[in-house]
């Protein structure tokens, strides 16, 4: 997206001054409406632009502005159309509006404000519609993005986004009120952010309100948890279509959408597979060396992947492959090709692991996932990809494009960190790579959430899953949903579909979704009842027209089919559904303001970072490249807004060739800082040998807080060293580590299955033995050995 105007050189009050937002959570769907307010505090007309995201999944379906009593709804228009209506308006006097998605990614958007008059205030409003996703505790998540890190976009691309926004000081306010109803009771609401005491509407608990606190300044994403009872029913709802729109079109008929929750037999969960191909790509980006968060106790972002992947390596199954990818700018890996995993491979990579640091400049995801493809993959061994990074890329469609051409040949598990990773990129990559996406923000540990998923990359793949219905004779379906290719138990699956034809007979369809899970058929169905759900106010359909003109901007991408067609269907259905696309935007212009422009029109942007960027902004303008190259970087960061601001928005040959940044870690003084303390489930989980075992020496003895002898002494006569070092190790993780039994699970079981192999007498005796030396009460039973 081209660059807006640069700002004046002294550091002024900001347009935007406040953002109101209504959250209305329908079970699992979201219509949020915001309410931007402006005010022109110039003594000439302002023109201002404003780069925001919005969830990667959003479907805008409204944008109006109000100017004094008079309120003009906005249209969505061909995106060309409207900008040209949009520059012959503001150059004409008259205000105007322009709403675009960016072709690059479609979680950020622009809007630009026209020809605001002096001292006056104008109210844009912007509603757009999200599905929420389900997390590991069963809630459902809402997240209204506040910060867009810088996108980094490779060198010799056209492709950039202007991101400006950091978690620095924002110089206006956001006020919050979520109003939640569904047919299922509502237990609790929490999040990341101060909130008022939920108030239940009706004495059931379907219906609640609750306000985000006074003051909070717009500086992160406002999380919001809400918990229901029963989460994992599979529901459907079904919304009636608009009796204006053209007969036979998305908006005229009904729509249904389908929420399943498969569950699996519980024989095939407990045998998770031991085979696989196991491929970690770490961001080792300079924004890797940011803080988690910002608060006490906080580690770096590449030392939380590092102790990751340490739990990652000890608890993969004997006998599979595995390699790490480091990139940036560039990328390199541990082994030249994929290993088997065994005790000298194992130490080989926690060796490097140790050593590595954010020290590989940009953030250039699509050159090692080619790389990582291109090589062949292990018969019997299926590729498993686990991608961490703070996700800021310029090109997150081509990287989308790629993942999704080889999802046949693997399975891709992405985690976005820190706040601002991009939601298109991390939910993407996932469901382009039939996989499962995780956000790793706050206080969040990355542990728990990287261990879930390496239990869905360890359950047997889902294969021939089929989706049929059972409708009246009278009426047809119109599945617009991609095919369904992949299924974790007790993970959400969505279905939308286009219901054609009146039922006179039948009041009930039923969908059915069957599949083979180890040479086990496998059948759900759900039951559901044909007459619309109560007021839903077309947030289905907009969420049907979205999921459609996602796929369709995908076929015109693969360049193989008719493109033009495909272009005017996707503006045809973005215009009659008023859902936003790449290739529209929505326009509004107020025909009564014509006046004369005097003087010229100034262009201002809405710093969503902190003054200090303007401040460098305007260094750059005044000084000598040379004079600058000197100067001290003031924020992390910093050289790529400056970078993308000049490719984009200057004429400059000088700046223009400025060579690509390379970002730097903030907290250098980290490296010279002693590593932090690890903690006794980390030390316990780096002593454990590939096979699942631990030895019974003096390291050991320190994480229990005893001695070797103690450890000694107490052994039982006919037992092995190894083998009573390796159930007191279980003992101590089930009667002093519970809590954190995610982050240790597939440790335990390798340990259970080692000592299970091996010829124990009584074990019985060993497990009370190791009861009393540890203060635990732990049961053999317990122990699944």
């Amino acid at each position: 997206m081209e660059i807006c105007g640069l700002v004046n050189e002294k550091n002024e009050s900001v347009p935007l001054k406040s953002i109101s937002v209504q959250v209305l959570v329908q079970d699992h769907v979201a219509t949020v409406s915001s309410t931007l307010q402006y005010v022109n505090e110039e003594d000439r007309p302002l023109e201002a632009l404003f780069v925001f995201p919005l969830p990667a999944d959003a479907a805008v379906c409204h944008f109006s502005a109000k100017i004094g009593e008079q309120e003009i709804v906005a249209e969505a228009q061909d995106r060309e159309t409207a900008r040209d209506r949009y520059d012959d308006a503001v150059s004409s006097g008259q205000q105007a509006f322009l709403l675009e998605e960016s072709s690059e990614s479609p979680d950020v958007f622009r809007l630009s404000v026209g020809c605001l008059s002096a001292g006056q205030n104008a109210a844009v409003t912007i509603i757009y519609v999200t599905e929420l996703a389900v997390q590991d505790d069963h809630s459902l998540r809402f997240c209204l993005p506040a910060v867009l890190n810088p996108r980094y976009t490779p060198a010799g691309s056209a492709a950039g986004i202007v991101s400006e926004i950091s978690s620095g000081a924002v110089p206006y306010t956001l006020t919050l009120s979520v109003h939640v109803s569904s047919p299922k009771p509502i237990s609790k609401l929490e999040s990341s952010c101060t909130l008022d005491p939920l108030v239940f509407l009706h004495s059931d608990h379907t219906q609640a309100t609750v306000n985000l606190s006074p003051g909070h300044m717009f500086d992160k994403d406002v999380e919001l948890f809400v918990y229901y009872q029963d989460t994992h029913q599979p529901s459907a709802i079904v919304e009636a279509g608009v009796t204006t729109a053209p007969p036979g079109s998305l908006m005229r008929d009904t729509v249904v959408m389908i929420s399943l929750y498969p569950e699996f037999p519980e024989e095939v969960m407990s045998s998770l597979t031991a085979q696989g191909e196991f491929v970690f790509v770490i961001d080792r980006s300079g924004s890797m060396g940011d803080m988690m968060h910002q608060g006490t106790g906080a580690q770096m972002r590449i030392e939380s992947a590092k102790d990751t992947l340490l739990l990652l390596l000890k608890s993969l199954p004997v006998g599979c492959y595995f390699n790490i990818y480091g990139f940036g700018s560039r990328f390199k890996s541990f082994f030249p090709q994929s290993v088997e995993y065994n005790q000298d491979t194992m130490d080989q990579a926690l060796k490097r692991v140790k050593e590595m640091k954010a020290d590989m400049g940009g953030t250039e995801i699509l050159q090692p996932l080619k790389h990582i493809y291109s090589q062949p993959c292990y018969p019997d061994h299926p590729r498993q990809l686990f991608v961490f990074t703070d996700g800021e890329v310029g090109n997150t469609k081509e990287v989308l494009d790629l993942v999704k051409s080889h999802v046949h040949s693997h399975r891709c598990f992405s985690f976005g960190i820190g706040e601002g990773a991009s939601a298109a990129l991390i939910t993407g990559m996932a469901r382009e790579g039939s996989g499962h996406a995780q956000f790793i923000t706050d206080t969040d540990r990355m542990q728990p959430k990287v261990m879930q998923s390496l239990r869905f990359a360890l359950q047997p793949a889902v294969l021939n899953i089929s989706v049929d219905w059972t409708l009246p004779d009278d009426v047809t379906v119109d599945t617009l949903s991609p095919p369904i290719n992949v299924l974790f138990q007790g993970q959400r699956t969505l279905i939308y579909a286009q219901l054609k034809g009146e039922s006179s007979g039948g009041s009930e369809g039923a969908v059915t979704v069957k599949y083979s899970l180890k040479d086990q058929p496998v059948t759900n169905q759900l039951h559901f009842c044909l007459k619309p759900t109560e007021e839903t106010q077309l947030s289905i359909h907009r969420l049907a027209a979205r999921t459609l003109i996602r796929s369709l901007e995908q076929e015109e991408r693969s360049g193989d089919a008719d493109v033009e067609g495909i272009r005017s269907r996707m503006v045809e259905l973005s215009v009659q559904a008023g859902v936003s696309s790449v290739h529209t935007a929505f326009i509004a212009v107020n025909k009564d303001s014509r006046q004369t422009v005097k003087g010229p029109l100034l262009q201002r942007r809405v710093p969503t970072y902190d003054a200090l960027i303007q401040a460098d902004c305007d260094l750059l303008l005044k000084c000598s490249l040379s004079a600058y190259v000197s100067a001290p970087k003031k924020k992390f960061g910093f050289m790529t807004k400056i970078q993308n601001f000049f490719r984009r928005g200057s004429k400059n040959p000088v700046l223009c060739s400025m060579p690509a940044p390379i970002e730097t870690p903030t907290h250098l003084h980290h490296e010279q800082a002693e590593e932090l303390q690890k903690d006794s489930l980390l030390q316990l989980v780096s002593l454990q040998k590939a096979s699942g075992c631990w030895d019974l020496d003096a390291t050991l003895a320190d994480v229990f807080g005893k001695t070797e002898d103690e450890l000694t002494n107490q052994k039982p006569a006919q037992v092995d060293g190894s083998v009573w070092a390796t159930l007191l190790a279980l003992i101590w993780l089930y009667g002093c580590k519970r809590e954190q039994q995610v982050e240790w699970q597939f440790v335990a079981m390798k340990a259970a299955s080692w000592i299970g192999s091996q010829k124990v007498g009584d074990l019985s005796q060993c497990v009370c033995e190791g009861n009393v030396l540890l203060g635990c009460q732990v049961t053999k039973e317990t122990l699944g050995i």
